[in-house]
Formats: structure tokens, C-alpha cells, sequence
């Protein structure tokens, strides 16, 4: 692959010297042919040595003499008279078809015109699946809309199986236009279209299948085939889908185990269909958290109580701070800082939990009132001997209190394990101010800058002491 400047325009000198095509980019990959349009310009500009007889003066007349490498550069040179003669030539050369697409978009008029004559004479069903993805790719520049046009219309004429290929395509890009395709033609059904929307990992294929998956059934459709992969799919958004339409389904019962579902946009839409089918999902939520011990109880439940329940909850979540699972644990402490009760005091034990979701939980919900904390308390779970969750989570409230304790707790971590926690700790320390409330002259904060002194500037040093009120 041609990743960067060096490869490109080795890649370019190899082919202007005639190296086989093959030999010099990997020609299935789109990005190796952009990149090496991109070299053969640089060469030519900045490394012409490289390249002598590469002018229009002197290259064969009407480059009918050139081969299929040597075309293939003269179709990137920087002169627009080479590259249009060049576009002429390559209808001697199929190979040399990705070129063409690109000089579709070429900022010459005349080149331009010729490429995309050539293009619409040569593009067919099996040569457009291959450059699908370049074309796209194209079709992002400037006039690059014309390949776009061209590669919809010879499309619109596979068949299913054919356009089947590019749904597999690892090019995102180029899922979502094969999907356009073939949803505007008719080719997938509903329950093809909900299996393709529960199957992609990209977020706008799988919004634009489980929507016309849904709206291809009507009113009165058969949902046995569409409804099962949407309400199990892995993602939110496909599963959310398929949870708003058990409503028009006539399956309102069905969205109740999704009211504890993990994702929030999940539990949002079950709470919708249940409400209008009469139900009560606060109620709901309730009655599963007055258990506190339950091995079962979900999380999803937890934190679905505090998305519509009151502050009156909080005694409901309180007890399940000492659940065994951490999940559970993770969503109370969330659910209280929603609902706005949290508790310092019967937090902060939480701050040692062996989960690191639980400390990142209380972490966020202490931060408001990290004054109330104790430093030194704080400071000690900085060591080295803790977990590192740990040792993020008090660094965090530390930090957040600001002055003299902040700036210990930053030093004392430019010795830490943890890479990113010392550069955490030096980012602290940079922007570190002291506290308009703090004794200024103290010796301390003149020590602890000094052993920061690495990561300062003489001049900016002696100002950062000069605010504290330390001499320098």
C-alpha cells in the first residue's frame, strides 16, 4: 500500500521506467491508485531527475508507442496536453480503467470530457462492482459527480446477486450506496432488509435498512420474518427500531423486557410503547429494584428507574450500592447522580470498588462536591500499589479541587505506571493556577514547581512562581 510520500513517488519512478502495473500498487485497492496520481505529480514537480525525457516535447507522438505502465504514468503527468492524449491511448489498456475514473474529476476541461466519454463506453455491470468503491471515492472531489451518475445507472441494471457483492464491501461508503440501490429497486425483502440492518456495524445502513424494512410491511405486513433480527440485533439503533414498531405490530406486550434493555435509546422507545398500551414503566422498574439482593436484577432496570422515576426513588437505588453485581452497582451510582441524591459520605467507599465501571460512576458523581472529600484520604489512593482505576478516579477529584493539593497530587504521579496517567498528571501541572483563597509564599508550591521544572519554560517557571508569591 502506498501510505506515504516516499512509497508514492518511488511507486511513480518504478512505473515511468516501465515496471509492471502489478508489481508497483496493489490495483484492487482504490486508495493505492489515488495515491499514486497523487506521486506522479510530486515527482514531476519536486524530483524531475527522476524522470528525464517526461515532457511534451519530447514523448512519442501521440503516445501510441508507450505501454501499459508507462500510460498509466503519462494518464497522472502534471502537463493536462499528456494527460489528455494519455486518456486516448488507454482504451488500449482495460487495466487502466481506475485511471480514467479518476481523470473524470480532472480540473482540465478537455481531459475531463474525454475520461468520461471513455467511461460511459466502457463501464459494464461487472467493471463498475469492481470500481465501485474508487468511484465513490471520486466522487467526493469537484466535479466528481459524473462517475457517481454513471456507476447509479450501470448498477440499476444487477441483478440481486450481483449487487449482493458490494453489501459485503469493507468500504462503508460504498454499503450504503449498493443498499440506496437496492432499495429504491426493489430488490431486497422486508425480512432481507432487517437481516442486513441487524448484520452491518455502520450506524447509516442500519437506519436505512430497518426503516425500509418496516415500511416495505404496510400497515398489515407479516412481521414473523422482520421483527426477530431487529429486536435481537447487537446494536441500539437497529434494536430500537424494532421495539417502536411491536406498537403498529399489535405486540405492545413484547416491549416490556425491553424496558431494562443497556442501551438508553432502547429503554426509551419500550417505555413509549408500553405507556401506550396503558402500562406504567416506573411501576415496572419498582417493583424490580425493591429487591436489593436479587442475582437478577438487570442494570438496565437500575438506571431505567432514574430516567423516569422521581427523587422519592433514591431510597429504592440507595441499597443497591452494595449489590453483588457491578453493573447494578455502576447504574445506582448513576441513577442517584441523575436524580440528583447523591450522598458524598456513603459514596466514597466506593472509590476502592474492585470494578472500574463503579469507581468511574462515583468519580462523576463526586466530582460537584470534591471539596467535601478529605486530600489526604484522596492522595493516599494515588499510590502506585492501587489499581490504576483507582488511582485515575482520586487523581480526577484531586484535580478538581484545585491549589496546592491538586499540584501534589499531579507530582506525585510523574513516577506513576501508567503512561497516560503521567501525561494526565503533566497536563495538570501545566495548567495549574494557584487558588486566590491559598497563603501565598509557600515553600511547598516552590519545591513542587521546581520538580515540574521539565516541563516549563525558564520564563514561564519563574511566572508560575511569581503568582504563587515563591521567589525564584
Amino acid at each position: 500500500m502506498l501510505e506515504n510520500i516516499e512509497d508514492r513517488t518511488a511507486a511513480a519512478t518504478r512505473l515511468a521506467g516501465g515496471a509492471p502495473l502489478q508489481s508497483t500498487l496493489d490495483v484492487a485497492d482504490p486508495a493505492d491508485w489515488l495515491a499514486l496520481d497523487a506521486g506522479v505529480r510530486e515527482v514531476a514537480w519536486h524530483r524531475p531527475q527522476f524522470l528525464p525525457g517526461w515532457d511534451s516535447a519530447s514523448l512519442p507522438a501521440g503516445l501510441t508507442q508507450l505501454g501499459e505502465s508507462r500510460l498509466a504514468f503519462a494518464l497522472c503527468h502534471r502537463d493536462g496536453r499528456i494527460r489528455q492524449e494519455a486518456v486516448r491511448q488507454s482504451v488500449r489498456y482495460p487495466g487502466l480503467l481506475p485511471l480514467v475514473v479518476i481523470r473524470c474529476a480532472d480540473w482540465v476541461g478537455p481531459v475531463r470530457e474525454h475520461a468520461r466519454q471513455l467511461l460511459r463506453e466502457a463501464l459494464s455491470v461487472a467493471s463498475a462492482l469492481d470500481l465501485a468503491s474508487l468511484i465513490l471515492r471520486v466522487g467526493r472531489r469537484d466535479r466528481g459527480a459524473f462517475g457517481v451518475e454513471v456507476l447509479g445507472r450501470i448498477l440499476r441494471q444487477a441483478s440481486p446477486g450481483q449487487l449482493a457483492v458490494l453489501f459485503a464491501d469493507p468500504d462503508r461508503i460504498v454499503r450504503r450506496f449498493a443498499y440506496r440501490l437496492a432499495i429504491e429497486g426493489r430488490q431486497l425483502r422486508p425480512a432481507e432488509l432487517a437481516r442486513a440492518a441487524a448484520g452491518d456495524q455502520d450506524t447509516v445502513v442500519q437506519d436505512l435498512c430497518a426503516t425500509a424494512a418496516l415500511t416495505a410491511l404496510g400497515d398489515e405486513g407479516a412481521y414473523e420474518g422482520v421483527l426477530p433480527p431487529l429486536l435481537s440485533a447487537r446494536n441500539p439503533r437497529t434494536r430500537s427500531a424494532g421495539v417502536t414498531a411491536l406498537k403498529r405490530a399489535g405486540r405492545s406486550e413484547q416491549a416490556e423486557p425491553f424496558l431494562s434493555d443497556r442501551s438508553a435509546l432502547v429503554r426509551a422507545c419500550a417505555r413509549y410503547v408500553v405507556r401506550q398500551q396503558g402500562g406504567d414503566p416506573a411501576s415496572w422498574y419498582r417493583e424490580r429494584c425493591t429487591a436489593p439482593d436479587d442475582p437478577e436484577l438487570p442494570p438496565g432496570a437500575v438506571i431505567g428507574l432514574a430516567e423516569c422515576g422521581n427523587r422519592a426513588d433514591a431510597g429504592l437505588l440507595r441499597p443497591l450500592l452494595a449489590h453483588p453485581a457491578a453493573g447494578v452497582r455502576a447504574r445506582a451510582v448513576a441513577g442517584l447522580r441523575a436524580l440528583d441524591c447523591v450522598d458524598a459520605k456513603q459514596m466514597r467507599p466506593l472509590l476502592d470498588d474492585p470494578a472500574a465501571g463503579v469507581v468511574r460512576e462515583t468519580t462523576a458523581a463526586l466530582l460537584p462536591s470534591a471539596n467535601e472529600l478529605p486530600a489526604d484520604w484522596l492522595l493516599e489512593r494515588t499510590g502506585a500499589e492501587r489499581p490504576r482505576h483507582v488511582r485515575v478516579g482520586a487523581f480526577r477529584l484531586l484535580d478538581a479541587r484545585g491549589g496546592i493539593v491538586a499540584l501534589r497530587a499531579a507530582v506525585g504521579l510523574f513516577e506513576d505506571p501508567d503512561v497516560k496517567l503521567r501525561t494526565w498528571a503533566a497536563h495538570s501541572v501545566q495548567r495549574w493556577r494557584p487558588s486566590p483563597d491559598e497563603r501565598r509564599g509557600d515553600a511547598e508550591v516552590g519545591e513542587l514547581l521546581d520538580r515540574s521544572r521539565h516541563l516549563f519554560s525558564d520564563h514561564v517557571l519563574r511566572r508560575r512562581k511569581w503568582e504563587a508569591g515563591v521567589d525564584s
